[in-house]
């Protein structure tokens, strides 16, 4: 073979090595590609598996007590003329009371500062999940509030360094599999104190047959509830969250909404529209919870109802055109009738609100307010309300005041067969302040459970006065601890679980006979006695709203009212009443009260101080006590 024919050849060969060696790295740096492109596709889609579980893990998160809504402005227990008006009855002492339902001296705006939802960071550290399984109560609404323990599969970090051989099949690479999304069920609530689903599941449309409330089966049925505060100044409290919570972990079956019509209220400058939603939401939270509901026209400043029967009627055809459909609500008419308004006058003003609900809603429980701050449901008795049925009567009473002689007139009105209905009360004095009586009270219970007559507490708010719930400090919505509430709050709950003392027949009789009319002492009940005098351009009125007798003492309900009908306003006034005995008196309100002797000396509160050209004042009240008959023999008047 020629030199030239040995090169070439050579050439050739080595053009073939060479390009061998391209193809085997090109193949290589192929698979390394690909191996590669494998790996990234593992740690993307881990990645995502992992960004999907912990959004499915984020919770529905409730906020702590401390992030609960706070009003912005509370009221505080500031003297004024309010439910403190409902006195009657015995002894306990109050210099100068607040009253029960008092309007702050600046009206809180009743704003609310909602807290941020919270999303918490879930940091995955265990591969294997932890599940929450809780199953819980049936028929119960629950609002979960869980904290997960979610576990999702470690990052995985990974940096491929493949030098391969001359492979002859690509690896093949299986993933690891990502563990599953933990299933969370809400943590169950707690158990109820109400039976079955709930109270009207349970029970249905109530109805009013002869003296009591029967339910859907025809089986009698209390409503034992909670009053709210005025909904301009706590409004707040009206929501699913508290509600649930009274129903839940307190054992109440019904709710009030009081929507104020004056201080500041309905029918005083507030924005209607804005009371009206917090009345219908207050509304659709009870019934989505299975509460009975009152929808309360809170007179109480306006004293007579036909001072905005307008307003109400417009108020009530609207709520009973809303509501027809409903079998859970009440509509309430007329608060506390006060001032020295009849009887006549209410039922005059109660027959026209009733015929515009009917007109809309045939079915539905209406509720009229009594004389003399609703305790007059006696004279009710004798001259009721005619042609329409499912109508029941209020009674409020405030057991560190009210005894026997406000239970003598439930006992009379529902012997005459009137339906009673206790839409407020207390259990310290009337004022809505002092000292709690828990033995009072306790017997008020025991009566009213003997006559099957429902109750309603005052109230659900933190203001600062014995009458409220929830203490001052406390700025929860729900899951009150003891530490909480107020002696009546603590003293409600206890109650509503059935775990007050019992009374045994023969104590239950005793307060029948003791509510029968005397109370003890001389049978002789004294007359009611009024006087009037003017001074210049003023007008007093000193009159008997109630007498009744106890042991040793004749006792007398005064109300007292002082007109000014001049052009300039009267300042810093003191009234001195003469009796022809001694007096004495330690239970008064909206006032400030002495007695020497036969000599009765009353002077005003803060926030009756002045008396403006051509208004008045006749929310001031006390009880007096003397061992002989009374009779006013002269009043003076005297101011700036």
């Amino acid at each position: 073979m020629s030199k030239e024919n040995t090169s070439a050849k050579k050439n050739t060969e080595g053009k073939k090595q060479s390009g061998n060696r391209s193809t085997l790295i090109l193949l290589s740096a192929l698979i390394t590609m690909a191996i590669i492109a494998i790996i990234l596709g593992i740690l993307l889609w881990k990645t995502t598996q992992k960004n999907n579980r912990n959004e499915d893990a984020v919770p529905t998160t409730t906020p702590a007590a401390s992030e609960s809504p706070e009003a912005t402005g509370t009221p505080e227990g500031t003297l004024s003329p309010t439910d403190a008006a409902k006195k009657n009855g015995d002894t306990t002492p109050s210099a100068t009371p607040t009253t029960a339902e008092n309007v702050p001296t600046t009206a809180p705006t009743g704003e609310v500062t909602q807290s941020p939802s919270i999303s918490p960071e879930v940091t995955p550290s265990v591969t294997e999940p932890l599940p929450i399984s809780v199953t819980p109560t049936p028929g119960i609404d629950v609002t979960p509030t869980v904290t997960p323990n979610v576990t999702n599969a470690p990052d995985v970090s990974v940096t491929p360094s493949v030098t391969p051989a001359t492979p002859t099949t690509a690896p093949t690479v299986t993933p690891t599999t990502a563990p599953a999304t933990p299933t969370v069920t809400p943590t169950a609530a707690p158990t109820p104190k109400v039976s079955g689903k709930t109270p009207v599941a349970d029970h249905g449309r109530l109805t009013v047959k002869g003296t009591k409330i029967v339910d859907k089966n025809g089986k009698e049925y209390q409503l034992k509830g909670v009053s709210t505060h005025g909904l301009q100044w706590f409004p707040q409290f009206v929501c699913k969250e508290t509600f649930k919570c009274i129903r839940d972990e307190w054992g109440a079956n019904a709710v009030r909404l009081a929507m104020y019509t004056d201080e500041g209220g309905y029918c005083d400058g507030a924005d209607k529209t804005a009371l009206k939603k917090l009345v219908k939401d207050g509304v659709n939270y009870a019934t989505e919870l299975g509460l009975y509901v009152i929808i309360d026209w809170h007179i109480l400043h306006d004293y007579d109802p036909n001072m905005n029967k307008a307003e109400a009627v417009k108020f009530f055809d609207e709520m009973s055109k809303e509501f027809k459909g409903y079998e859970n609500v009440f509509y309430e008419i007329c608060n506390e009738p006060n001032g020295g308004i009849g009887w006549s006058s209410v039922k005059s003003y109660a027959q026209e609100v009733i015929k515009v609900i009917r007109n809309n809603d045939p079915k539905g429980i209406i509720i009229v307010g009594t004389p003399t701050w609703s305790q007059d449901v006696d004279l009710a008795a004798k001259d009721p309300i005619k042609g329409y049925d499912n109508i029941m009567y209020a009674l409020h009473f405030y057991a560190g005041t009210h005894k026997d002689n406000i239970r003598s007139k439930m006992k009379t009105a529902i012997e005459a067969g009137l339906p009673v209905i206790v839409t407020e009360y207390g259990i310290c004095d009337a004022s809505g302040n002092g000292a709690c009586n828990e033995t009072e009270a306790n017997k008020w219970v025991a009566f009213m459970d003997n006559y099957k007559v429902s109750y309603l507490i005052w109230n659900l708010a933190n203001k600062n006065e014995s009458s409220s719930l929830i203490k001052q400090n406390c700025k929860k919505l729900s899951g009150f601890t003891e530490a909480d509430l107020n002696q009546e709050g603590r003293w409600l709950v206890k109650m509503l679980g059935g775990q007050l003392p019992k009374m045994t027949d023969e104590e239950i009789k005793k307060l029948e006979d003791d509510a029968g009319g005397s109370g003890g002492g001389d049978v002789a009940v004294p007359d009611s006695i009024e006087k009037t005098v003017k001074s210049g351009n003023v007008m007093v009125t000193l009159y008997t709203s109630n007498t009744w007798n106890e042991t040793n003492y004749k006792c007398y309900q005064f109300g007292l009212s002082i007109e000014n009908s001049g052009s300039k306003a009267v300042r810093d006034w003191t009234v001195k009443v003469t009796f022809n005995a001694d007096v004495k008196s330690d239970n008064f309100w909206c006032c400030g009260f002495s007695a020497k002797g036969k000599v009765m000396t009353l002077t005003p509160a803060d926030f009756n101080k002045t008396i403006g050209a051509g208004s008045m004042t006749s929310d001031i009240g006390l009880i007096v006590q003397s061992k002989s008959l009374l009779k006013i023999e002269s009043i003076e008047f005297i101011a700036n």
